[in-house]
């Protein structure tokens, strides 16, 4: 499997990897379990988890995720691992997490205190890649990235990065991290597809001129590009079955991934892929990971049976022909999810 340097950092990583936000809630330890082997079998060396999992977040069974990661790494040589988790980030926004009274931030207390307690579910002493998991825009940049820095001038964590950012806050961090010789962020999660191409149109550029890896998450939208969506259906057990009748910020996430516009162009990129004879997945997670300011491409899975799809994209290279009708889609269709 073809590696990638991570930003401008020593850590070099699979171009693909294994997202663990099922794990503990729609997939169960022994299917976790098999998840992870057979990425790990297949040359995945990444794997990407946060405090707030599994998803969607719920007192019930917070923190899960990282439990199953950390006694499935117990499992294999700790060296061979290059882990990543994340820090909730303020609850003050869209979304509620539902660890520390629901009052997570970005502030220094936050932060310890988060990956103190990732660090005792995973069971290791050390982070490879430490992420803020979604930003906080009202609050003094700068504390947050000296607490990171701390962190990473401790030994427990090895390298930063961001997660759901916009332009302004990646340059905004960049720029304290520079100002004050700090730690900064050498990857960004964000979400893009072939139905969410928005982080082409600024944050591309901005980390091509400052050698910050994406690190994509929701390659095939979300599952819509698998289309199991298509012609209005639900799917018992899907994510969005779940958020039909979900509170009012889910139901906008729905809507969102799952409507006329993204159902459209699903349709043409499944046209696409059967021209070329592979499944409309591996060509949307080949696609992603083809990009020159991707480093690793984030899949995910809730069975055993979706694993060979996603992985199969490690031998893909899309050819000039199909990346032009992509492109002619993308043309004809702009802006899918918003």
């Amino acid at each position: 499997m073809k590696k990638n340097r991570l930003g401008r950092s020593g850590i070099v990583v699979s171009d693909i990897c294994m997202g663990t936000m099922t794990f503990g809630n729609q997939a169960d330890e022994k299917t976790a379990f098999r998840i992870l082997d057979m990425s790990y079998e297949a040359g995945v060396d990444f794997y990407d988890t946060a405090e707030m999992y599994p998803v969607p977040p719920d007192a019930k069974y917070v923190g899960t995720t990282e439990e199953i990661v950390g006694r499935w790494m117990k499992t294999k040589d700790r060296d061979s691992l290059i882990i990543a988790s994340k820090v909730a980030g303020p609850s003050h926004v869209w979304i509620q997490a539902p660890l520390r009274g629901a009052k997570t931030g970005l502030d220094r207390h936050h932060i310890m205190r988060a990956v103190e307690g990732s660090l005792r579910r995973l069971d290791t002493d050390y982070i490879d890649l430490y992420q803020t998991h979604w930003p906080d825009w009202d609050f003094p940049q700068e504390e947050t990235m000296m607490a990171l820095d701390e962190l990473v001038r401790s030994g427990k964590v090895r390298i930063l990065g961001c997660s759901n950012e916009s332009t302004w806050g990646l340059m905004k961090n960049l720029a304290v991290s520079e100002l004050h010789g700090l730690a900064r962020y050498e990857t960004i999660q964000n979400n893009f597809s072939l139905n969410n191409r928005r982080f082409e149109d600024e944050l591309a550029p901005a980390c091509r001129q400052e050698q910050v890896s994406l690190i994509p998450y929701s390659p095939i939208g979300g599952g819509v590009l698998s289309g199991k969506y298509n012609g209005g259906a639900f799917p018992e057990g899907a994510r969005f079955s779940h958020y039909k009748n979900a509170p009012a910020r889910q139901r906008a996430m729905l809507d969102r991934f799952v409507n006329e516009k993204s159902l459209a162009s699903t349709a043409r990129f499944q046209e696409i892929a059967s021209d070329i004879g592979m499944s409309v997945v591996t060509m949307a997670v080949a696609w992603s990971k083809q990009h020159d300011f991707v480093a690793s491409t984030i899949v995910g899975a809730t069975s055993a049976e979706q694993v060979p799809e996603l992985l199969a994209a490690a031998d893909v290279t899309l050819d000039a022909e199909t990346l032009q009708r992509i492109n002619q889609v993308s043309q004809d269709i702009m802006y899918p999810m918003g």
